[in-house]
């Protein structure tokens, strides 16, 4: 043996070396748990053991470098080999951590979660949702590219790569998110699927048998193949060096691998992908890969060396490339510093300074307010960057100046098709990506199709912006398909979401500011498709009870504290009176109703519950006084929760039913949505008759 043979076999012995000890590791920490998924760590461990020492640029020391390379385990259940490639890599996380797997208060949950764990990139498990997180990355990389890229300056440009996995292409979502990135050519994009054939309840044969390399080609992505995924490394590193060299499409690298890979008895099968292998079978695994079966989380020193060199490669990548921002800080200072802006997500000075005011007594839906107040906003956050399902004429979100996002330009408006669930999907991963302020717009009905990725952005703190018009049957002629009824309370359900919607034109506007401003998770603004009146809040002439519900009534931002006051006799009224949306319109009207009767109503208008929830108790007791025990809420659509804050005696009027086809202002007559019948409820309430 020469010596380029004998340095050949020493770097295939340490690469071999390094992928058993991403499988044992992984086993191991499993069986610790006595819960976990074995089979995509056995079996995925050489493809991922290539991208990551070969191809993968990522600085341990700082995992969130700007210009790094992303990758996204979509196939979250196989958790513990990203989480071994962390802790080898030299990322903080510890051996003492895989130890946890799994546990309480560890940072190796049984799926990844961004934010917890150094290093992961987003939180995946629900099969799908990931591969469409990496589409986003790609959209944000290629769009932050093209705005900041200048000749001989290239300060953004990296890959996303991400594992999926057979369930992840059965999915809908990826599908979905991979038709719009073949249709984008986002040639940036490379994923490596795990074709094990294999899936929870035994071969894939039983529900999945279509030719996805095929399909994947007719999407418009280059389809590469690599036929030994278990032991070939040279033909996975070829495979992915195509993949990168391809300028026009993104890249699919089919990579046929075994599930559950060295074990005796379970390999192939469905018994090695959800379950622990058992202590017997994971001795057997461990000696059929020339593994000491007695020992645990086992890192050979070889290995430690040979992986731990990637915090060397990321600090000099790292390095290289904070040379050239600075030279491009040197020729570009004022793109230097809206980049530094873009990425702490700091809002420019004057951001909200042109917003449109609205004229009391005029009639606007606040669709049409909310656009304006967008294309205020957008004018002054230039990472404001999103886009509607097939519906931008409607939902009234395109930026007249934006320019679009496709093939040929890279503008700011995204025409992601009739494809809700891999917007919001995308949406969170530009997110994720950084640079960005994703926003998402669809008929309000169509948040359905959303709530997978609705509720991750909830769960992440990520805040995403989900514009969804077409907010009631005031929809009207289309019918019951669409017109939301059940959407406010199950969406108000999630943690962390934040439902706002705006009664008229001036919450509409107040609703863009707070949701821009809002940081801490998504924000949803549910907007009318039909007119509603621009009405006038308190002012001097009709003081409240509380001069701080006075100065946000009159200032027009109490939609910032999630209810206040908007009408009041000034004294202890003898109702109270909430309303959302269109209805605190009809709840005024009721009102002026009530006052012939000698009844005086406060009227309430509650935009977002958990933002009201979320103020000083002094605050809510202020516009809500527990001496006032009859209330009544208005709301076009189910009326469950109401309870929350009419109480168990209160009446709630609103639609437990689902709507019709005709036109809105009939359907609010004929399903009791009137001012008469918030009158009859008051009236009820307080023991008054009705005529």
């Amino acid at each position: 043996m020469n010596d380029t043979e004998r340095a050949t076999a020493t770097t295939a012995d340490v690469s071999k070396r390094c992928i058993d000890t991403l499988r044992t590791l992984a086993i191991d920490a499993i069986q610790n748990a006595s819960s976990g998924h074995p089979g995509l760590p056995l079996g995925a461990a050489p493809m991922a053991y290539v991208l990551w020492q070969e191809h993968l640029r990522h600085n341990p020391t700082d995992p969130r470098w700007p210009n790094r390379d992303r990758f996204v385990l979509s196939a979250g259940h196989g958790s513990m080999l990203l989480y071994g490639l962390l802790h080898l890599t030299g990322y903080e996380l510890s051996m003492d951590e895989l130890r946890s797997f799994r546990q309480w208060g560890s940072k190796t949950p049984g799926h990844p979660e961004w934010g917890l764990t150094p290093g992961v990139e987003a939180t995946t498990g629900p099969l799908g949702q990931g591969a469409a997180n990496a589409v986003g990355m790609a959209m944000a990389e290629r769009y932050l590219a093209q705005r900041f890229n200048r000749p001989s300056h290239t300060i953004v440009d990296h890959y996303t790569y991400a594992l999926i996995s057979d369930g992840d292409v059965m999915e809908g979502v990826a599908a979905e998110a991979a038709s719009i990135a073949g249709h984008l050519g986002l040639n940036k994009l490379i994923y490596l699927y795990d074709f094990n054939e294999v899936t929870l309840d035994g071969p894939a044969s039983l529900s999945f048998s279509e030719d996805v390399s095929r399909r994947y080609e007719s999407y418009g992505w280059q389809v590469i193949r690599v036929d030994d995924g278990d032991n070939d490394l040279a033909a996975i590193d070829a495979a992915i060096r195509t993949a990168k060299s391809d300028r026009r499409r993104p890249s699919l690298i089919l990579v046929h691998t075994t599930i559950g890979y060295g074990s005796p008895n379970k390999a192939g099968t469905a018994a090695a992908h959800g379950s622990p292998l058992g202590v017997d079978e994971v001795a057997a695994t461990k000696r059929a890969l020339g593994w000491d079966p007695e020992a645990q989380f086992l890192v050979p020193e070889p290995v430690g060396e040979h992986m731990g060199q990637a915090r060397t490669r990321g600090a000099d990548a790292q390095a290289e490339w904070e040379a050239r921002m600075a030279a491009y800080g040197e020729s570009y200072p004022e793109l230097a510093a809206a980049w530094q802006a873009c990425l702490a997500g700091e809002l420019p000075s004057d951001w909200d300074s042109q917003l449109p005011s609205w004229e009391v007594g005029t009639e606007v839906a606040t669709r049409s307010a909310a656009s304006k107040a967008q294309q205020a906003l957008a004018d002054h956050i230039p990472w404001l960057f999103g886009g509607d399902a097939d519906l931008g004429c409607s939902t009234k979100t395109l930026l007249p100046n934006g320019g679009d996002f496709n093939r040929k330009g890279t503008g700011r408006n995204i025409h992601f098709g009739v494809r809700e669930h891999a917007m919001g999907a995308i949406c969170n991963g530009m997110h994720y990506h950084g640079g960005v302020r994703p926003y998402a717009a669809t008929f309000f009905v169509f948040s359905d199709y959303m709530r997978p990725a609705v509720r991750l952005a909830a769960l992440n703190h990520q805040p995403v912006i989900y514009v969804w018009t077409h907010d009631s049957v005031g929809v009207g002629e289309d019918g019951p398909t669409h017109q939301p009824v059940e959407h406010l309370m199950a969406l108000r359900a999630i943690p962390n979401l934040h439902v706002v919607r705006p009664a008229d034109a001036i919450e509409a506007t107040e609703a863009w500011r707070y949701a821009v401003a809002r940081t801490e998770g998504p924000t949803a603004l549910v907007l009318t498709r039909q007119n509603v009146p621009v009405f006038a809040r308190l002012s001097a002439q009709t003081p409240a009870a509380d001069d701080a519900v006075a100065t946000a009534a009159s200032a027009g931002h109490g939609l910032a504290r999630g209810a206040y006051v908007v009408a009041d006799p000034g004294a202890t009224p003898d109702a109270i009176i909430i309303a959302t949306g269109s209805e605190v319109s009809l709840a005024l009207a009721a009102r002026d109703q009530l006052a012939e009767k000698q009844i005086t109503a406060r009227v309430v208008s509650m935009p977002c519950w958990k933002q009201f929830r979320a103020q000083p108790a002094e605050y809510r007791e202020s516009v809500l006084p527990s001496a006032v025990t009859a209330r009544v809420s208005v709301e076009a659509g189910v009326t469950l929760g109401w309870e929350a804050f009419i109480g168990l005696e209160g009446r709630a009027v609103g639609l437990d039913r689902f709507g019709a086809s005709a036109p809105g202002e009939v359907l609010f007559e004929k399903l009791g949505l009137t001012a008469e019948r918030v009158v009859e409820a008051v009236c009820a309430l307080i023991e008054a008759p009705t005529d």
